[in-house]
């Protein structure tokens, strides 16, 4: 009994080890850190440059991000591009999701930020207070700048939409710069042109440039942006831990600071 009692204790001690052993191994390889390929919208650069480091220190993980205009982005994905985790305008995540180009059930709004107006440090700011105030600021404004609505920037699309509203289309084509992304407010912060039109995530960061304010009234306009995982993910739990960390509590202010509300 005593050789029998010996044999049930060894077995157990084996058991047990063995057990965790694998959970050792479980916990290393959730542990080993990952390589998470982002795709976000130029209109979060500056917000993503300074969390990026912050995400990698507090996690071991490395971020490969690439900014591109939403339209391009949505392009490649359908193109058969993929990443890890994807940021772009709330409506075009919810058409990739219909398109089963994101993991099911993993999209989560994370900020959004408005089409606001900006003009050169230390310059008058123009009234935009009303849609006609805006109107007569726009009409003897010397230049404007804003994104190309033919390249699909979201600022440049819905801005395109107001002036067209307004009926100036035709009188501002001639003193209109047009640029291919979120270069509006470098371009008014180097005196290039008297007013830029651009997502406010694109104007605070600008050294140079000043935030005039949103668009009046019901002219405004608010892009949400929301993240997901994509459904070719090589690495979704630390795309998950990614997403997590951008609605958390350390992202919030870093968002507020660069001109995006959080969630």
């Amino acid at each position: 009994m005593a050789g029998s009692a010996f044999v049930l204790r060894f077995a157990g001690a084996m058991a047990a080890g063995l057990l965790f052993a694998s959970v050792t191994a479980i916990d290393a390889a959730v542990a080993e850190p990952a390589e998470i390929k982002v795709l976000t919208s130029v209109a979060l650069t500056s917000t993503m440059d300074e969390l990026a480091p912050q995400f990698e220190r507090a996690t071991g993980n490395k971020l490969n991000i690439g900014y591109s205009l939403i339209a391009d982005i949505k392009k490649r994905i359908l193109a058969g591009e993929t990443a890890d985790v994807i940021i772009l305008s709330r409506p075009v995540m919810d058409d990739l999701q219909k398109q089963d180009k994101l993991a099911p059930g993993s999209i989560v709004n994370v900020a959004g930020t408005a089409v606001a107006v900006a003009v050169r440090a230390g310059a008058p700011k123009p009234d935009i207070s009303s849609a006609d105030a805006l109107k007569r600021s726009l009409l003897e404004a010397k230049s404007i700048v804003y994104a190309d609505p033919a390249k699909g920037g979201a600022s440049g699309v819905a801005f395109a939409k107001v002036i067209d509203r307004l009926g100036i289309a035709e009188q501002l084509k001639s003193k209109t710069i047009l640029v291919p992304g979120a270069q509006a407010a470098d371009v008014v912060a180097k005196g290039e042109a008297e007013i830029g039109v651009g997502q406010t995530s694109e104007i605070v960061p600008v050294a140079g440039a000043q935030l005039v304010g949103p668009l009046p009234g019901d002219l405004g306009s608010v892009t949400s942006f929301a993240a997901g995982i994509g459904a070719g993910s090589k690495a979704p739990g630390a795309a998950k831990t990614l997403i997590q960390f951008l609605t958390g509590p350390t992202a919030a202010p870093v968002f507020t600071s660069k001109g995006l509300q959080p969630g």
